[in-house]
Order: structure tokens, then C-alpha cells, then sequence
């Protein structure tokens, strides 16, 4: 596999922060003007926030990239530092919060951790471990917490009942059966049968209208086998720690707006569960969303998420939740990249040279 610097510069591309921004605001701007609801006081609303909960919700943030911290090191068997750890997180994070969610930051990723000295079929099994446990998260977690919100998961809008009607319930369920095949597949490729995997993947893009793909899809046939040979052996302390990172990042990125929402109104344990499950629903939507980082589609969708819970203080608590959850990533990946750069790049070929 030959990776595309030129496509991944563009991607990290410090510059890239503006376009979300304006997006995010564009929409903020947009609620306020007309939403009648919304107006100078309601932003005031901002402020009756208990700083006990605010704090917890900023805490559960730090812990959360603690978390991916210590599952990119897990994965990589230690061969990163922490300090190196946290780049890799940084600036995946980054690249992820400036391409359309639906995209991703994979091939990023992989570049990074290339970057970071790992070899190219090491660094795409890492990459493809963490995508299919973030998966199974969900296709596992999801019908668990589903089940204990009984049934309370669609929000019930008159803005989403008019433009979407049953839709939003049949993208929930369409996405999740994708996303349990993607993963089954996937997994199946990884730890089971990966020859016969590129055999399928060959065939089928064999077919007449498919066949300018083939050669890709040859391509990426032989980094399933070689990621499968990397994966291969593995023992149940290698797999414990990562899978419960896992659990632990996810559950941490939804317990976070629980938390933000305490901090305006209080909630009760079954109210806590909706909201977390909700997030769930939400997740999925975010993820088709074409806009960078879903910039834009999470505000609005916030608002129909939630409003149920927080009444007039639903806009400032959107504004609140974007600004611990998003935008830091844009802030913090637009300072560490040049950094990471001269270290990776220059650095290297200084040394080199000597």
C-alpha cells in the first residue's frame, strides 16, 4: 500500500479549522435569529450552569482521551511513548473534526502512526483494530442500553416528525445493521479467513462496472492478510486491556453530555439512561452527516435530541456541549500539527544528514 501524501497534507491542513467553524456558527447563528425562543436571555442562561457538574463534564473529557491515550499505546504493544501516544491522538482527533464524519480519519491515522516509525502493515492492523472495536461497541452496546431505556430513544419533535416522519427510526436501524455486517465481515477477514476474504473482494470487483476498482480492491485484499498476520496470536492480555478502553472511551464521550445536562437541570437515573442512549441515535446521524466533524447537523439534531430535558436552556447547552467536545480538537490539532511535523520530518532528516 502506497500512501497519498499529498492527500493527507490536505487533510491536515491547519487551515482547515475555518471551514467547521464558520459551519458550527453559521447554523448557531441561524437558531438564534429564528427561533423565537431563543434571545439575549436565554444566553444569559449560560451562567446558571452548576460548576460542580461542569467541572465533572470536563473531567470526563480528559479521562476519555486519557483513554484513547492508553488504548493507541495498548495497541501498538507500547512501541509509542505517551508523549507520542498523545500526538498520534491529537492529530487523529484533528483530522477526524475537519473531514465529513462519514469519511473519517483511517487513512490519516495510518500515515501518522507510519510516521511514528511503526511499519505500514503494523500501523493499518492498529488503525483496523480500533475501527472495528469502536464498532462492536456499538453493535454490542447498543440493544443493551436500548433495551434499558425502554423504548424512550426517538425524540419526540414536531421539527423532525414533519421533515423526517418514521426515518430517523429506519437510518437508525438500516445504519446499525450495517455496522453489525461491516463488523462481522470485518472481523471474520482479520482473525479467521483473510485469503478468502481478497478472493471474494477480487471477484466481485471483477465485474465488468466494477473492474477500474480492482486493483484497489487487490490492494486492499493484501493489507487484510498482512494486518491479519500482525493480529494473528495475540493473547487475552493483549485483547482485555484495549477492549476495555474501549468501553471505557465510548461510555465517557456520552456520559459527558449527561453530565453537562445535570448542570442545568437535575436528572433521574432513568432520565440519565434515555439521555445516554439517545446520544446513541444521535451518533449514528452524526456519522452520515457530509459537513466536517458534522459541523452544522449536531447543533440542530441537539436541539430535537434534547429539548425534552433541557427546555430554554437547550441552545446554550449545545453552544457549551460543541465547545468541550469538538472544538479543542480543532485548537489543539491546529498548534501540535507544525510541531509534529518538523519533529517527524525534519528532525529525521537532519539526523540523516549528520
Amino acid at each position: 500500500m502506497k500512501l497519498d501524501n499529498k492527500k493527507i497534507f490536505k487533510t491536515l491542513n491547519p487551515n482547515k479549522v475555518w471551514v467547521p467553524i464558520l459551519i458550527g456558527l453559521g447554523i448557531v447563528f441561524g437558531m438564534f435569529y429564528f427561533d423565537p425562543s431563543v434571545d439575549a436571555q436565554t444566553l444569559k442562561g449560560v451562567f446558571d450552569a452548576s460548576a460542580p457538574y461542569v467541572i465533572l463534564a470536563i473531567l470526563v473529557i480528559v479521562f476519555r482521551d486519557a483513554g484513547y491515550v492508553y488504548r493507541i499505546r495498548e495497541i501498538t504493544q507500547r512501541e509509542l511513548t505517551w508523549t507520542r501516544s498523545i500526538y498520534v491522538i491529537i492529530l487523529w482527533e484533528f483530522a477526524s473534526a475537519v473531514t465529513p464524519s462519514v469519511v473519517g480519519g483511517t487513512a490519516v491515522a495510518i500515515f501518522i502512526l507510519n510516521k511514528e516509525g511503526i511499519k505500514l502493515g503494523r500501523a493499518i492492523s492498529f488503525v483496523m483494530v480500533t475501527a472495528i472495536l469502536d464498532n462492536l461497541f456499538f453493535v454490542i452496546g447498543a440493544p443493551i442500553i436500548l433495551f434499558f431505556a425502554k423504548g424512550n430513544i426517538f425524540p419526540n419533535s414536531q421539527v423532525l416528525e414533519n421533515q423526517l416522519e418514521n426515518s430517523l427510526q429506519a437510518i437508525f436501524w438500516i445504519s446499525y445493521a450495517l455496522y453489525a455486517a461491516y463488523s462481522l465481515i470485518m472481523a471474520l477477514a482479520l482473525f479467521y479467513r483473510p485469503r478468502v476474504f481478497k478472493w471474494v473482494l477480487i471477484k466481485i470487483f471483477s465485474i465488468k462496472w466494477l473492474r477500474k476498482w480492482k486493483h484497489d480492491a487487490q490492494e486492499y485484499g493484501n493489507q487484510i492478510i498482512e494486518a491479519s498476520k500482525e493480529l494473528s496470536g495475540k493473547k487475552l492480555n493483549y485483547w482485555l486491556p484495549v477492549i476495555a478502553a474501549t468501553i471505557f472511551i465510548w461510555s465517557s464521550r456520552y456520559l459527558m453530555l449527561n453530565a453537562l445536562i445535570s448542570a442545568y437541570v437535575p436528572l433521574s437515573v432513568e432520565n440519565n439512561v434515555i439521555v445516554f442512549a439517545r446520544q446513541v441515535i444521535m451518533w449514528i446521524v452524526m456519522m452520515i452527516s457530509p459537513t466536517p466533524g458534522s459541523s452544522g447537523t449536531a447543533e440542530f439534531f441537539f436541539g430535537q435530541f434534547f429539548t425534552q430535558f433541557l427546555g430554554n436552556y437547550t441552545f446554550v447547552t449545545s453552544i457549551f456541549w460543541r465547545l468541550l467536545s469538538y472544538y479543542p480538537y480543532l485548537i489543539l490539532g491546529a498548534i501540535f500539527l507544525p510541531r509534529w511535523i518538523r519533529q517527524v520530518f525534519f528532525k529525521k532528516k537532519t539526523t540523516s544528514q549528520e
